[in-house]
């Protein structure tokens, strides 16, 4: 059974639900995750001209632990662990797939396209631990593993294609 989709009283009824519903992307009628990871491009871009490669890093580690934070208030609050409408999971992932690819469109669009895709299909051993981790660490999990099918797979493009 679908949980209902969450209204905008919702997002900004707790600090929370803002953060884990993507600052409103979360609250699109379809593919919230695709908008969530959409949100983490101009974050990336905001983040790389504030910060070096170290304090890069350490803001997506922060949001990280702060999204195990959020992801279960707001889960909780909607009545499933892992609603689709929460989608910091998604941004902070993609945070940390942007700190390894090249800032150039294509580079931008192929990673986008991976992650998605892992992020959807959920490999071994994502399925494993989205299914056995139901609290905000759980959502967070499952993504960074997503992130990190992502980068694995990039470096092997990069490796065989010179």
């Amino acid at each position: 059974m679908t949980k209902p989709a969450p209204t905008l009283r919702f997002l900004f009824s707790h600090p929370a639900h803002f953060l884990a519903l993507g600052f409103g992307s979360g609250l699109a009628p379809a593919a919230p995750g695709t908008f969530g990871t959409l949100v983490a491009i101009p974050f990336a871009a905001l983040l790389r001209a504030r910060f070096d490669d170290l304090g890069y890093a350490l803001v997506v580690g922060v949001l990280f632990v702060v999204g195990v934070g959020v992801s279960g208030k707001t889960g909780r609050d909607l009545g499933a662990a892992d609603h689709g409408a929460i989608v910091w999971d998604e941004i902070v992932a993609f945070l940390a797939v942007l700190f390894f690819v090249p800032g150039d469109l294509f580079s931008i669009a192929v990673a986008f396209v991976l992650f998605r895709v892992f992020d959807i299909v959920k490999p071994p051993p994502i399925r494993a631990v989205d299914a056995a981790l139901k609290n905000g660490f759980g959502v967070m999990l499952d993504d960074l593993l997503a992130a990190g099918y992502t980068l694995l797979v990039l470096a092997l493009a990069r490796r065989i294609l010179g």
